[in-house]
């Protein structure tokens, strides 16, 4: 269970993996097929394979967890740094708006920190720490009323396309009275 932006596996799943790798262990000192250990452990052949090779070689001690594939490139002190440049908003650093967008976050990870995020890796970093996507409770200021409604009322229906006409049809595609 990798995830491509960095988000690997959490403390409590490798600790998990882990106690597997060390039960197929006792497993293969009594000599059990790959197999059957695959099968009570719910995991592939071919990972039991890996393992039997990794302990042949290294014993127990090779099949022991190595920590997380990487760190995080903003440590929690700089997360915390982080954390106060979006208190200050998206204007205090040259957005003409109040949005912050996952985009714009990236943007500031950048200037501020010189480490560069994906968007989805942006994403993954903020949920991490707590964040959640927001959505205005209100409706803006700016809004024009006159002008949404002109564009419901003119311009929809073009967008939208003709209605279909009503009456008898067949639902076979092949049929041309049923378009």
């Amino acid at each position: 269970m990798r995830y491509a932006q960095g988000g690997g596996l959490t403390d409590e799943r490798r600790a998990f993996r882990e106690e597997l790798r060390m039960e197929a262990a006792e497993r293969f000192v009594q000599g059990e097929e790959n197999t059957a250990i695959a099968h009570d452990l719910r995991v592939s052949v071919r990972s039991v394979q890996r393992w039997r090779k990794a302990w042949s070689q290294g014993g127990p001690r090779a099949l022991a967890s190595k920590g997380p594939a990487s760190l995080p490139l903003l440590s929690d002190e700089l997360f915390a740094v982080l954390e106060r440049e979006l208190d200050k908003g998206p204007v205090a650093h040259g957005w003409p708006d109040q949005t912050w967008t996952l985009s714009r976050i990236k943007t500031l990870i950048g200037r501020r920190f010189h480490k560069s995020y994906t968007v989805q890796g942006v994403a993954a970093l903020l949920k991490r720490h707590g964040w959640s996507c927001q959505v205005p409770a209100r409706r803006a200021v700016e809004r024009d009323e006159a002008a949404v409604a002109g564009w419901v009322k003119e311009t929809w229906p073009s967008v939208e396309g003709p209605w279909r006409r009503s009456g008898p049809g067949s639902s076979s595609r092949t049929k041309p009275a049923s378009r």
